[in-house]
């Protein structure tokens, strides 16, 4: 690559028009440790590594083997001319700082060098693998998050409404969001503060209830209204 090849390739073109998908990152990423790390090779692979595990779901916490990171087009394109040394000096630092958690998981194939976000779930991940268990992960990019959710049914966020989403989002389960957006589109109630509490009574009274009661009352209004006559009982 020449050096004007260098350069354009440098050069961010900006944020194209339209809807963006979104990643959910700790706001201690931006106050806590990005000060701190003085590597720029380390702070790349640092924010790839959790922009992964962003897109992944796990049954404690989601976790990226050695050999993924070397195979992704993004981190060969930071390490540069460095190849597999430099990935792991700056795997090396983020550990060290404690930014992430370094873990040998026996597979069929081999023992995998793999990496964790050093979360009270990653930490659980890494005594998991040392006691036998097998955790399981799966990409999720296709299920948009609250943030699309909302930007796609009801309009521009907010900084404070970002807040409230976010708690939401730690609060109840994906599907329930889904379907609570999906429910306020149906009847045209296109507002946080509808879907939220749709999300509430679901927690306080039971969805599968909800459902149950409402099934009853529709049939209830079938077989007593105007066509009671024609209902066998």
């Amino acid at each position: 690559m020449t050096e004007p090849e260098r350069a354009a390739w440098r050069q961010f073109s900006g944020f194209p028009e339209g809807k963006a998908a979104l990643v959910q990152l700790p706001d201690l990423l931006f106050t806590a440790l990005i000060p701190r790390i003085d590597d720029l090779l380390e702070m790349q692979v640092t924010l790839l590594i959790l922009w992964r595990l962003a897109r992944r779901r796990a049954q404690i916490a989601p976790w990226v083997t050695r050999a993924e990171l070397l195979a992704d087009a993004a981190v060969q394109q930071a390490l540069g001319s460095g190849g597999e040394a430099a990935l792991d000096g700056a795997l090396a630092r983020a550990v060290a700082r404690g930014t992430l958690l370094a873990a040998e998981h026996a597979r069929a194939a081999g023992v995998e060098r793999c990496y964790l976000a050093n979360s009270p779930q990653g930490r659980m991940v890494a005594a998991a693998w040392r006691r036998g268990g097998e955790p399981a992960q799966a990409e999720v990019s296709a299920r948009p998050n609250i943030y699309t959710l909302y930007e796609q049914n009801v309009g521009p966020l907010t900084a404070l409404l970002s807040e409230e989403l976010q708690e939401a989002e730690k609060t109840y389960p994906a599907a329930w969001i889904e379907d609570a957006f999906r429910e306020a589109v149906r009847l045209n109630k296109r507002s946080w503060k509808y879907i939220h509490a749709i999300l509430k009574r679901w927690q306080t009274e039971g969805r599968d209830e909800i459902r149950r009661r409402a099934g009853e009352e529709d049939g209830r209004r079938y077989i007593e209204g105007e066509y009671a006559d024609f209902i066998q009982h």
